[in-house]
């Protein structure tokens, strides 16, 4: 019977995974998504999860055990935020280069230094080029569903890559919300068994992941892009069949607000539901104000958040990254380069909000867009709450 509840958003995504069936769990406990991997220990523990837990001594080993455990075929999930995805970072290209399927939720927290354990979007910002598909959530019902269609997606056979699931650490990973959690069933239905297209077998010995000289090097980095890239049509078939089997509404891009709008905010992550109440206040004032909200980050949909944002004037791009050095954070950097060259190209001003944690009300995000429609943001970043100004 599907079950409607009141939860921590970590724990609906261990019952995902549970769900799921993986064969392996590799952990290593990292604040905030410790929870989620604890919870997958009691499961294992008590037999209701047949499934090889690792307990592993570093982030690092984590994931060489989860690319060890997939290259020998299994349905491997991990989980990590922050450090310790910073720690994973030489194994992560090796995940993707060798074409082995496995899900990663990331609990994004701001990365060192000073030491911090808020939210923010900087620890996967800084693994943008890592190869992975690379999925952000709004809400705890999205993690738990996007979770059965990140193992889908990376199983696929046009794909055979890892995925990353982010949410937002403490902001969604540690909130209590009410999750509806289908029948074994159901998810059964949607997510196939696993069917490994590439493994080591001792019957039939090969290598993984030998030497790359030179004259084939080139040539495995161009494939894995060719897979990446070719990835974004298997996201949108697999949300599709998502929708029809749960009855979503998920796609790559969404709208919300008046999608006619001259004015619109983009987002990505859980700070897209504080922007999506202020939207309906302007909208709701009489003021034309619009919102885009990206749900696949890598690859990057191109085509269809141009689409999206057909007739904008300005996009008002909040960030939860600062990329120094480029002049303005990783989201707007992408559109920028998305719309460079285009007659139709609306103006991008950037908002560096939320970094370390740091609040952003509401009301924060109707003074944007005043800000905006006036020109008073900065032509390149704004770093909101840098002073008492902004």
């Amino acid at each position: 019977m599907t079950k409607r509840i009141g939860t921590e958003v970590s724990l609906a995504v261990a019952d995902a995974v549970k769900m799921a069936k993986p064969d392996v769990i590799s952990a290593y406990p990292i604040t905030p998504q410790t929870h989620i991997v604890e919870e997958l220990s009691e499961f294992v523990a008590n037999g209701e999860l047949d499934a090889e837990y690792i307990p592993v001594e570093s982030e690092h080993s984590a994931m060489s055990a989860a690319v060890g455990a997939a290259a020998a075929g299994a349905r491997v999930y991990t989980a990590t935020s922050s450090q310790g995805l910073a720690l994973m970072h030489e194994i992560l290209f090796i995940a993707s280069s060798m074409r082995l399927p496995m899900v990663m939720t990331v609990a994004n927290r701001s990365i060192s230094g000073p030491i911090s354990i808020w939210n923010d979007h900087s620890d996967i910002m800084a693994q943008r080029d890592i190869g992975w598909v690379q999925l952000f959530v709004e809400d705890g019902q999205e993690a738990l569903e996007l979770t059965w269609a990140a193992f889908k997606i990376g199983e696929d056979k046009r794909v055979l890559l890892p995925v990353a699931v982010n949410m937002d650490g403490f902001i969604l990973s540690h909130m209590i919300e009410p999750v509806v959690i289908p029948e074994q069933s159901v998810v059964d239905g949607f997510l196939p068994e696993f069917e490994p297209q590439l493994k080591l077998d001792p019957a039939d010995p090969v290598t993984f992941g030998p030497v790359g000289v030179p004259e084939v090097y080139l040539e495995a980095k161009k494939q894995c892009e060719v897979a990446l890239n070719g990835s974004k049509a298997v996201v949108k078939e697999v949300l599709d069949d998502l929708n029809k089997t749960f009855g979503r509404n998920y796609d790559l891009i969404e709208t919300n607000g008046n999608t006619g709008a001259e004015t619109r905010i983009v987002t990505m992550g859980s700070l897209g539901e504080s922007v999506m109440t202020a939207v309906d206040r302007m909208n709701g004032d009489g003021r034309e104000v619009g919102q885009i909200r990206i749900r696949l980050w890598r690859p990057f949909p191109a085509e269809e958040f141009i689409e999206a944002a057909k007739g904008a004037k300005r996009l008002v791009v909040i960030d939860r990254a600062i990329s120094p050095g480029t002049g303005c954070g990783p989201v707007a950097q992408e559109l920028k380069s998305v719309f460079y060259g285009r007659p139709d190209a609306p103006e991008i001003v950037n908002v560096i909000a939320g970094i370390g944690g740091r609040d952003v009300p509401v009301s924060d995000f109707v003074k944007m867009v005043e800000m905006a429609e006036k020109g008073e943001l900065a032509e390149t970043y704004t770093l909101w709450g840098l002073n008492s100004d902004a």
